[in-house]
């Protein structure tokens, strides 16, 4: 870990020095989804309330009803933090036991800085993990319902790395530094970055000193989807969690002056004043002799519209790039957009609005064109049933570029519109503030990973950050495909906590595995200082490390065959050591299922476990024909089944 100071000592204590960066945060219903509702929950009340969570974020809005702490026992004695105060915050609680914050990255350019959220993503995440159950939440009356965390008699500590402009390496450093030396049992980092060899990036080497102490990192793995190879976070120690969708949707519906009604997509908690209101497209609104080329008063681009044209009535618009902002400006009462490709996330705009599909949006502007006094009504949001899970368009996919060998992300879990907690300090729209808000990304899937993480820790404190994050892989639902490149994105699917809590068999992984894995990378096995860079410790040497094999050289859940983009066939061995550990003796069957062309064998296929946490090995033989360039991935699944578990990794093997 990086040291910081002056005298001889200290300078000798430095084990790298790398320009510091400045990083991205990655932005109720969810856990009745996932089958924890509120009464599973709370069965093993006693030792969820003994786990803490760390997370690396924008501070805590302690205010907040998700955050009090009535009920609440004494705070464990294993932890060692500090509650820092300072402005908006004036002390911690039994149920956010400490926080602390940290700028040596000098973002922020206030004098009185404290742990206090100032944008809401922390208080949001903090939320989604232990937060109080909360009755009659909602979102302006969106969305309402019980708001709590998935283990919500679980503690918090709260370490602000992030500010408004950002996070910088030497902040996440520092968070992780003292989250360790607290004491917190799982940490949650919904923050990212351009990926980089783990050596350079201060989540990589955070959450390696974190695993030693036996402390399980989750990371959000991006939102660039939904291109490929735009995952982050993607140390195999880290546990990476990808976005995926619940059952629930929103609908803001739009009815024009001949009755029609046009189902759209957006947040609107505005309730309609009039039965109507005046329609009006944005080219019909445009101002005389607009002549830059670069903007489109069709898109209703700022600087193109009349006000005397707008005020007053709903504006239709091609495109959907903020223009509800610029519609308000000058006066207008809401806009229809046209959102081209319909997202499964929902926006929250600051007047009415929703956002259509190019086929009812073709409708609107037909209608526009044929009435002579067109006319529409936007109304409030409402809530819908809809098919699930599938993988969030947004969030990032593999494969990724740093341990190609390795399928990253590992996990999904619910990301997109997701209700928790929120700041009075941040403002949503329009200066309006709200005790809760709607937010989508991969941050909100990643606290979701984290508190089933936490769960499971309550079960079994004693197992390893490698054996929690093994649970949750081999239990996980496989998501629904959307799209034939979604695989690619979604690990091993979407986490089932209950399943989780008897896996059956694991994948364990110790700080030499993650050691022998490294050193199979030249960068680490050619140069010492790479991997002292990374755990810290200037002493050790690839030399000194037992040498890892087969394909991948690591005990991984799942398993990623890439391919050359001139190869014709695949051949690849994996090795793979899993320990039983349910109860009493126990003999599981290996299961393969493989599309046509693609040979996958396991031997042996049975192990027998005569006692609970006996180690067993097997190797996986898979062979074929080479997939073609912008195929689908080849998707075959190993399943060790004993007639009570069903243990599953997925295989895939790709050609980018």
């Amino acid at each position: 870990m990086m040291k910081m100071g002056n005298n001889d000592a200290e300078e000798k204590k430095v084990v790298s020095v790398f320009r510091s960066k400045t990083r991205k945060l990655h932005t109720t219903r969810s856990w009745d989804f996932l089958g924890l509702s509120e009464a599973v929950s709370r069965r093993n009340a006693a030792a969820e309330s003994n786990v803490i969570v760390g997370l690396l974020d924008s501070g805590i809005w302690m205010e907040g009803p998700s955050f009090k702490d009535d009920g609440y026992g004494e705070i464990p004695s294993k932890w060692k933090g500090k509650c820092v105060t300072g402005r908006n915050f004036t002390s911690c609680n039994r149920k956010v036991i400490g926080a602390r914050f940290f700028d040596i990255g000098q973002i922020d350019n206030s004098i009185d800085k404290s742990p206090a959220d100032e944008i809401g993503h922390g208080s949001h995440t903090a939320s989604t993990i232990a937060g109080a159950s909360v009755d009659g939440a909602s979102f302006y009356g969106v969305a309402g319902g019980t708001a709590r965390g998935g283990v919500p008699g679980a503690r918090i500590a709260m370490y602000k790395v992030c500010w408004v402009d950002g996070c910088s390496d030497v902040d996440l450093l520092a968070g992780f530094d003292h989250a360790i030396a607290d004491g917190v049992d799982i940490i949650s980092v919904s923050i990212g970055g351009e990926s980089t060899e783990f050596f350079n990036d201060p989540i990589a080497i955070g959450s390696f000193h974190a695993m030693e102490k036996g402390i399980l990192t989750s990371c959000s793995a991006g939102n660039s989807g939904p291109e490929l190879k735009t995952v982050e976070n993607t140390a195999p120690w880290i546990m990476t969690v990808a976005a995926s969708t619940i059952d629930r949707d929103f609908s803001t519906v739009v009815k024009l002056g001949n009755n029609k009604k046009l189902s759209g997509v957006s947040v609107n908690t505005f309730t309609p004043k009039k039965q109507m209101y005046p329609l009006i497209s944005g080219s019909n609104a445009a101002l005389p002799n607009q002549s830059d080329p670069y903007l489109d008063p069709s898109w209703c681009d700022s600087g193109t519209l009349d006000e005397k044209k707008v005020k007053g009535k709903i504006v239709y618009c091609l495109g959907s790039m903020d223009q509800e902002y610029t519609i308000s400006e000058l006066g207008g009462k809401g806009v229809i957009s046209n959102l081209m490709n319909v997202s499964e996330t929902a926006i929250t705009t600051p007047i009415p609005s929703t956002h259509l599909s190019s086929t009812n949006s073709d409708y609107v502007e037909a209608y526009i064109n044929s009435t002579k006094n067109p006319k529409a009504v936007i109304y409030k949001t409402t809530t819908r049933k809809v098919d699930a899970p599938y993988l969030a368009s947004f969030s990032s996919k593999g494969p990724q570029t740093i341990a190609l060998n390795i399928l990253k992300p590992d996990i999904a879990a619910p990301g997109v519109n997701i209700l928790a907690a929120y700041s009075n300090l941040a403002s949503i729209t329009n200066n309006r503030h709200s005790l809760f808000n709607l937010l989508s990304g991969t941050s909100m899937a990643c606290p979701h990973a984290a508190a089933a993480a936490a769960y499971l820790k309550a079960f079994h404190p004693t197992w390893s950050p490698a054996a929690l994050k093994s649970a949750l892989m081999t239990t996980a639902t496989p998501l629904k495909i959307g799209d034939k490149l979604d695989v690619i994105g979604a690990g091993t699917g979407q986490i089932n906590p209950i399943k989780a809590v008897h896996p059956g068999l694991i994948y364990d992984l110790t700080r030499t595995s993650y050691l022998s894995f490294l050193c199979t990378n030249k960068r680490y096995s050619d140069s010492g200082s790479a991997l002292a860079i990374l755990t810290g410790d200037t002493s050790l040497n690839c030399s000194d490390v037992p040498r890892a094999s087969g394909f991948d050289a690591i005990n991984y859940p799942s398993m990623y065959v890439p391919v050359d983009r001139n190869a014709t066939s695949v051949s690849a061995v994996f090795h793979r050591t899993v320990t039983h550990v349910g109860f009493g003796p126990s003999t599981y069957i290996a299961k393969v299922k493989s599309p046509a062309g693609l040979s996958v064998k396991v031997s042996p296929d049975t192990l027998k476990f005569d006692r609970a946490y006996k180690k067993l090995s097997f190797k996986v033989v898979v062979k074929g024909a080479a997939p073609a360039v912008g195929q689908a991935p080849l998707t075959a699944s190993l399943e060790w089944d004993d007639s009570k578990h069903y243990v599953r990794s997925p295989i895939l093997v790709f050609k980018v």
